[in-house]
């Protein structure tokens, strides 16, 4: 075991060291790192070095056809981590191998921004558990092959962590580690670059601290100090963080706002060559201590545009990142019913090397902004204030025929903009259909629900489904009788997981039977083919109908075609693909994949037989 990690230093040292000392330039803090580097790899315990050795020799262990992603708020799903615990099972039953925990370390609860200001890096929430709970989680997770994943906010620290105690008081050390001025001077030259991330809620770039005499950088909210990672001692302790928490037992490490890492004055502080540098140092940093941890970056950008934090094949960085501009044209299709844009989309991503690898969903705990491309909606007459507007009044069931209920997130009255919020569920229907006890619209709803996942397990990479989408679960209301939560629609598809509902999942009268069966079907089969590996090659086909999207998969000698009809309205995909006898995954009927008629919110697995 310790030969390992020699082996694993001497291949990464010289380039971490040229690296580090590009950045710092400081001897004596890369020769501390490297000490720590061999204590982390020492506390290691026994089973997660074996699991570090069999992921190092099957190095694509992640990129297979049966890795499916769950992600949940702890105390929305099973109160804490011993009640996650003890729902492994229900895990199980979902299919799921990989389940994300949304943010649980330390935070104060009024200052918390759904646990990304973190105060405490090494300190569970009290309300969710302990370490010794986390490490107990985690192992009982490898027992079952179910890999977790946990938010890792590196961008910034609570106002409550001890160092920004610590440099509020005027200690230089500490003030250091963050961006402190004494005037306004050049935090007014920084905002001359440097975008709004939340211009209505939390305008500016700065805070002043009246008890500090300073000004502080918070990009996010005022509670949230930005770090300075042009200090060496910020970058190796959370680097230090990073491995204690890889040593628990976490196998999927999420890097939270990873473009905004560091700073530099004249620029927008956005996407800067630094960022690389640091990803790419912390991906060798992992490889040398716990190889069998992966590093996924939240990266909120066009797909084609992040790939630069993957990194080279020489040279990796994040081993996957979000799809997230595909998810947004995912429900702009619904809402147009034209899959042009979509289809344009998904082209680029196909055409991506095949080592890429997204994570792919239809919602999460956060909004829906509408980060579209208006260039090419432009071409088709739809200006970006019009159709902002109309997607966020047709989700709000107020245009175009809609089913949907939701609510809108940061409004701004001024420029139209607005985000959107609502689960999956509530957004094709099924929500309006329940509550009116429409059994034909509760129908159609759920089809247009199960398409749209079908159609999500068909795109490359791993899917991820949120909490409750397995059941249909509705949009929850009562956040607005609680005052720390009324004023944030987010909320709305943020419910405790209903597990009343949950235990009618073998009820294929009900939507949860109805949603959960069609779902465990789609997952069974994405396990069994193997044209659903990652690597395998993925391109979209013409089919004539606005409303019909066709995607085709092939990896040696296995062809499926997907097909998926946005429309409300049976219709038919004028495709021609005339190289033999196909068969339905779903019915087992028999086709040819030529002019097949598909039903209203229909879709097909198609999987060529034979070879005409």
């Amino acid at each position: 075991m310790k030969n390992s990690f020699q082996r694993r230093l001497q291949r990464h040292h010289d380039e971490l060291r040229w690296l580090y000392m590009e950045l710092y330039d400081n001897d004596s803090m890369f020769a501390e790192l490297c000490e720590h580097l061999k204590s982390f790899s020492d506390e290691r315990d026994k089973a997660l070095r074996l699991l570090d050795d069999k992921r190092e020799a099957a190095a694509d262990w992640y990129k297979q056809n049966d890795m499916l992603g769950m992600m949940f708020y702890i105390d929305n799903f099973a109160g804490n981590m011993k009640g996650v615990e003890g729902k492994l099972d229900y895990l199980e039953k979902c299919n799921v191998n990989y389940i994300h925990l949304m943010p649980f370390l330390d935070t104060v609860p009024e200052r918390s921004d759904g646990g990304y200001a973190v105060a405490d890096f090494r300190k569970v929430q009290e309300k969710l558990g302990t370490m010794e709970d986390l490490e107990s989680l985690t192992a009982a997770c490898h027992e079952k092959g179910i890999n977790v994943c946990m938010d890792f906010v590196m961008n910034h620290t609570s106002q409550d962590h001890e160092w920004a105690k610590k440099a509020r008081q005027g200690d230089g050390e500490y003030m250091s580690r963050y961006f402190f001025f004494a005037d306004r001077e050049i935090p007014s030259q920084y905002e001359a670059t440097v975008p709004q991330v939340f211009p209505t809620t939390a305008p500016g770039n700065f805070t002043w601290l009246p008890d500090a005499g300073h000004f502080v950088m918070t990009s996010f909210y005022p509670y949230q100090w930005d770090l300075n990672y042009k200090n060496p001692r910020v970058f190796n302790e959370m680097m230090y963080n990073f491995l204690y928490l890889a040593n628990k037992g976490i196998d999927i490490i999420r890097i939270d706002a990873v473009p905004y890492i560091w700073k530099e004055l004249g620029t927008q502080c956005r996407n800067l060559p630094q960022v690389h540098t640091i990803v790419r140092m912390m991906r060798m940093i992992g490889e040398i201590v716990c190889p069998g941890v992966l590093l996924l970056g939240e990266v909120v950008m066009e797909p084609e545009k992040v790939v630069p934090y993957f990194g080279t094949v020489e040279k990796p960085e994040c081993h996957m990142l979000y799809n997230v501009t595909t998810m947004a044209t995912t429900w702009h299709t619904v809402a147009t019913r034209d899959v042009k844009l979509l289809k344009k989309q998904l082209d680029i991503v196909n055409a991506l090397p095949k080592d890429y690898l997204f994570l792919n969903y239809l919602r999460c705990h956060d909004d829906i902004g509408w980060g579209l491309d208006y260039g090419t909606l432009w071409l088709e007459g739809m200006g970006e204030r019009s159709h902002k507007q109309y997607l966020n009044d047709y989700f709000q069931g107020y245009a175009g025929d809609s089913n949907s209920r939701g609510e809108l997130y940061n409004a701004d009255p001024v420029t139209g903009d607005a985000r959107f919020c609502g689960t999956t569920a509530s957004m094709c229907g099924v929500e309006k259909a329940v509550s009116e006890q429409d059994a034909q619209a509760e129908e159609k709803a759920v089809r247009l629900d199960v398409m749209l996942h079908a159609y999500m397990f068909m795109l490359s990479g791993i899917p991820v489904l949120y909490s409750g989408d397995e059941i249909g679960q509705l949009n929850d209301y009562s956040y607005k009788d609680d005052p720390n939560k009324a004023a944030d629609s987010r909320y709305i598809h943020r419910g405790a997981m209903d597990w009343k509902k949950a235990g009618r999942i073998s009820d294929k009268d009900t939507v949860e039977g109805k949603i959960f069966g069609r779902l465990d079907r789609l997952e069974q089969i994405r396990k069994a083919e193997k044209a659903f590996v990652a690597e395998a090659d993925a391109w979209t086909i013409e089919t004539w109908d606005a409303s019909i999207l066709c995607i085709g998969r092939y990896f040696e000698g296995d062809k499926i075609i997907g097909i998926f009809n946005f429309s409300e309205f049976d219709k038919t995909a004028w495709i021609k693909e005339d190289d033999g006898i196909y068969e339905d995954l779903i019915s087992g009927a028999e086709l040819k994949a030529v002019d097949v008629s598909i039903p209203a919110y229909g879709f097909y697995y198609l999987k060529r037989k034979s070879i005409s």
